[in-house]
């Protein structure tokens, strides 16, 4: 399915492209003259953001906040837009920046610069997605300290796939200010003028956003030494108390045990207060034992 968009005088088009067929992407293909290997990439995701350039156009593969992949032809006074509904629901919607385009004609005034407000309009979506994942991050902090909500399964499945996403969304965002730095290179001849104001100011967006995202991989990866420390001192925590009941219960076991050899010429076997006296030792030293994990806090 395709919709075609146009702005301004003198007319620039824009042709967005979701889902397309087999056939419908040959017929824009030989409709603009298009790169064929450039179009095979369209049937398949990209590994990160890209340009290639041509004669009469310009190939682009960016990423949107949500990771939608959005493969774009820039040509002299056209823009081609390739995009697939993802089942991961990876999706992006167009029109905030079709309505933005609507209000302000000096965005449209070129394909140049319909492009740089469409690459701007991406980079602001990485900042609602970095907004997000720090959410995500301060509940998982809060996770870790709080002794009611600590699950260690889900804490951990949390803390790796927030890793993950963090991942995934560094690979969208990084390459892509080699894209911006080749166009600010004037690489691509119909990106000129406001269009080049446009794209620097996306540009430093761009930094911006790549230094949010490492920011949160590294509290992400302190999130992590946090939870494996926590996961250490309540291990060394459960020993200690192991270890003060074991030898709670040792005296009194080594007492019994002693005892219990009924050797035939063992002293005190025909005691008379054997027994008693025994039971007592048994007490006393296991209270003595009690009490002296307790003011050490073992217990």
């Amino acid at each position: 399915m395709q919709t075609i968009h146009t702005f301004g005088d003198p007319t620039v088009t824009w042709i967005d492209v979701v889902d397309a067929t087999e056939e419908e992407l040959e017929l824009l293909a030989d409709q603009y003259d298009l790169a064929d290997r450039t179009f095979d990439e369209a049937h398949r995701r990209a590994a990160r953001p890209t340009m290639q350039r041509f004669d009469d156009h310009a190939y682009v593969v960016a990423f949107s906040g949500s990771l939608a992949e959005i493969d774009m032809y820039l040509g002299p006074n056209w823009l081609i837009t390739v995009r697939r509904h993802d089942p991961d629901g990876r999706e992006w919607d167009p029109q905030s920046v079709i309505e933005l385009c609507r209000r302000h004609e000096n965005l449209t005034t070129s394909s140049g610069q319909l492009f740089a407000t469409l690459i701007d309009e991406l980079i602001n979506g990485y900042f609602d997605t970095t907004d997000v994942l720090e959410d995500k991050l301060e509940v998982i902090e809060d996770s870790i300290f709080n002794e009611a909500d600590r699950i260690e399964q889900r804490l951990q499945h949390d803390l790796f796939e927030l890793r993950r996403e963090l991942l995934e969304l560094r690979r969208a965002v990084v390459p892509l200010r080699e894209v911006l730095s080749a166009i600010l290179r004037r690489e691509v001849i119909w990106i000129d003028g406001d269009a080049l104001v446009t794209i620097r100011d996306a540009f430093d967006k761009l930094l911006r956003a790549v230094d949010l995202v490492d920011e949160q991989r590294e509290l992400v990866g302190n999130a992590v030494d946090a939870h494996l420390a926590v996961m250490s001192n309540q291990m060394n925590f459960v020993m200690k108390k192991l270890t003060a009941w074991g030898s709670i219960v040792f005296g009194a076991t080594l007492i019994a045990g002693i005892y219990g050899m009924n050797f035939q010429h063992m002293p005190e076997l025909g005691w008379k207060y054997g027994y008693p006296v025994s039971l007592g030792m048994m007490s006393v030293l296991s209270l003595t034992l009690y009490r002296m994990f307790r003011k050490r806090d073992w217990l």
